[in-house]
């Protein structure tokens, strides 16, 4: 911005050459376009600037992650103890791959409110732009919660605009008032994690560790995670496990993503996913399964690059293993059909060595473990749909 003293004194002599002078006075007008458009750039060099800059210090210093965030680095060492682990059955998913910019996003219904998608600091992104905006994701059945399952999404923090999940009896109550057995406030005004179940005035509060205060948890990407099983609900943000309750009695069937954003401080959702199951067994029992199948194994789009959320299934399977000395496994990655075939097969043949290198680097002796990849020739669902993809998109581990 130091340019633009410069810039409005060559503005000033244009603007005096043009007062009697027809074609000075058309040169002056393509010479204020030239500069205005060249202000404009400027402008948007710093707003990205501003958000990269906000971005780098939150991976620097608060042990966050981003949706971009390469698997390597501090982002997996941050996560080194994380014990979450989805559920083993996708049920929804959607990255917004096939929806077009400024339009509602095609696999939500929207409630209530404003929403729109649109690509927010290089991801794509669902932003909730009116007040009390509420949207449910486009699942055909209307019960489609289970006793046990598993929430995921990233979100950007603008300042006290962040999203609130609820849950509900069934899809129909997603439509009335004050209907929700339970929400999940991420970040309330004061910098909690606020859980408050349906008719009670007894909510959890729980406030976020240093590294998410109020001062650093804003202007940044974040990766929530949500388990319930058997009435236990945890709630994790980042690398922390934020709140554990072992008597959380709810009954939920459907789930809503709710916001009070404005065009110009939306709340901002992306990678969202549903399953049901609540992760791996990892009890210091003899392992007698044939094979483990996983989801919560996540790279990078079209790299091997492991993303730092996966260390909560790492983790399980790494503590299988030492729990069963004898046990062997073969590491097997499977791509959906998106894509080449030839090149799907690569692909998934370098993933299986990065999660079996990750393996080791946990203490799993090499002799232990194999790799093979077999790209999108083995799939376990219809590849019509994102979820059917999503199920394909799997790392396996198989007995040898």
């Amino acid at each position: 911005m130091k340019q633009k003293p410069r810039i409005l004194q060559f503005l000033f002599l244009a603007i005096l050459l043009s007062a009697n002078n027809p074609s000075h006075a058309q040169l002056f007008k393509k010479l204020k376009d030239k500069v205005n458009q060249a202000l404009d750039r400027k402008t948007d060099n710093v707003v990205d600037n501003t958000v990269n800059n906000a971005l780098d210090k939150n991976n620097n210093n608060t042990n966050t992650s981003s949706p971009n965030s390469s698997g390597s680095g501090s982002g997996i060492k941050a996560f080194k103890n994380y014990d979450f682990v989805p559920g083993d059955k996708i049920i929804f998913e959607d990255h917004l791959d096939t929806d077009e910019e400024g339009e509602f996003p095609s696999h939500w219904h929207l409630i209530q409110g404003q929403s729109t998608m649109n690509t927010y600091s290089n991801h794509k992104s669902i932003l909730l732009t009116g007040r009390d905006t509420r949207i449910i994701p486009a699942i055909k059945t209307k019960s489609y919660l289970t006793d046990s399952f598993t929430v995921e999404f990233d979100t950007y923090s603008k300042e006290d605009f962040r999203p609130v999940i609820r849950f509900y009896s069934s899809e129909d109550a997603v439509h009335g008032d004050d209907t929700e057995l339970a929400s999940i406030i991420l970040n309330d005004r004061f910098g909690n994690l606020r859980i408050v179940p349906k008719n009670s005035k007894n909510a959890t509060v729980v406030p976020y560790p240093p590294a998410l205060s109020s001062t650093n948890y804003p202007n940044a990407w974040h990766h929530v995670a949500i388990a319930y099983k058997n009435n236990r609900l945890k709630v994790y943000v980042d690398s922390y496990r934020i709140v554990s309750i072992p008597d959380f009695e709810m009954k939920p069937m459907a789930i809503s993503v709710q916001g009070d954003g404005k065009p110009e401080m939306p709340v901002i959702i992306s990678d969202f996913k549903l399953a049901q199951g609540a992760g791996i067994k990892t009890q210091e029992t003899k392992f007698t399964d044939a094979k483990i199948v996983t989801h919560g194994i996540n790279f990078d789009i079209n790299k091997a690059d492991i993303k730092p959320e996966s260390m909560g299934t790492l983790n399980a399977i790494a503590a299988i293993l030492k729990s069963n000395p004898e046990l062997k496994f073969e590491i097997q990655g499977h791509t959906d059909n998106t894509g080449n075939p030839a090149s799907n097969l690569t692909l998934s043949q370098k993933r299986a060595d990065e999660v079996m290198k990750q393996l080791i680097s946990l203490g799993i002796d090499a002799t232990r473990l194999s790799s093979k990849g077999f790209g999108d020739t083995k799939p376990i669902s219809p590849n019509t749909s994102p979820e059917g993809k999503a199920n394909n998109r799997r790392v396996e581990f198989v007995r040898i």
